[in-house]
């Protein structure tokens, strides 16, 4: 089954419209891991316009006190700061993105080849035996792409699903775009990278993915699992999202 973890960036975006201290993130956290949930993801950028450096230590302590089998994902560009904390909060996932600090979101993935004797040195410098490293991931990294992946050391990638996710009212297109996904996620398994995947994924178009790209360990939702949270309430949207994964 591929395990769900979620996103709360969208969450502390919310709370920090105003100085109050609500919606909690670490609520919400214990909301979507008493859920099912099997993880916490977190993007703590530069500007702290959603996280905050103080979300991911309380975030941190939360999991190690009450959700120790819960695993702690943080995503972000490998800047000095960024490297600095994950020594200090020591998350079991590290899920590198080479993110512009001014950029909204995440839009793409690494050039693995150009930038390969950087990320080779950052994977060095945060893998520990109990602590895996994810790289974020073209759809069209294609098999090269995937090599020279591998060649960093990291132990998986991230398909970036956000061109994906685009395509929601374009059913061809879509058809297209997981062909492209499915291609670099078996190359990735084959080369013995681990997969994850995230961007846009939705209720409505999770079961299309799971069909279409086998062996995804790991899905991290936010925006999507959030708006549906609106709706019918994160526990509720959690046990959908789930089902969504263990129809496949």
């Amino acid at each position: 089954m591929t395990l769900l973890s979620v996103n709360l960036n969208a969450v502390a975006q919310l709370r920090n419209r105003r100085n109050l201290p609500w919606p909690s993130v670490t609520g919400i956290a214990r909301v979507v891991l008493d859920a099912g949930a099997s993880g916490i993801t977190v993007h703590p950028r530069p500007d702290e316009r959603h996280i905050r450096r103080t979300d991911v230590f309380d975030l941190s302590a939360l999991l190690r006190a009450e959700y120790p089998e819960a695993e702690f994902n943080i995503e972000g560009y490998p800047s000095e700061d960024f490297l600095a904390l994950i020594e200090d909060v020591d998350p079991q996932q590290v899920t590198l993105v080479p993110d512009d600090p001014a950029q909204a979101t995440s839009d793409h993935g690494w050039d693995f080849a150009g930038k390969g004797n950087f990320l080779t040195s950052v994977v060095q410098r945060l893998k520990r035996s109990d602590r895996r490293i994810s790289l974020f991931c073209d759809p069209d990294a294609g098999a090269a792409g995937i090599a020279a992946a591998k060649a960093t050391g990291a132990d998986r990638v991230e398909l970036f699903t956000g061109p994906y996710g685009a395509c929601h009212d374009d059913p061809e297109q879509a058809r297209q775009e997981l062909a492209v996904l499915a291609e670099t996620c078996k190359a990735a398994l084959a080369a013995g990278l681990g997969v994850n995947a995230g961007h846009d994924l939705t209720l409505d178009n999770l079961p299309a993915f799971q069909a279409a790209v086998p062996g995804v360990a790991e899905v991290s939702i936010g925006h999507g699992i959030t708006a549906d949270a609106l709706v019918m309430g994160f526990a509720e949207a959690v046990a959908a999202y789930r089902k969504a994964l263990a129809d496949r």
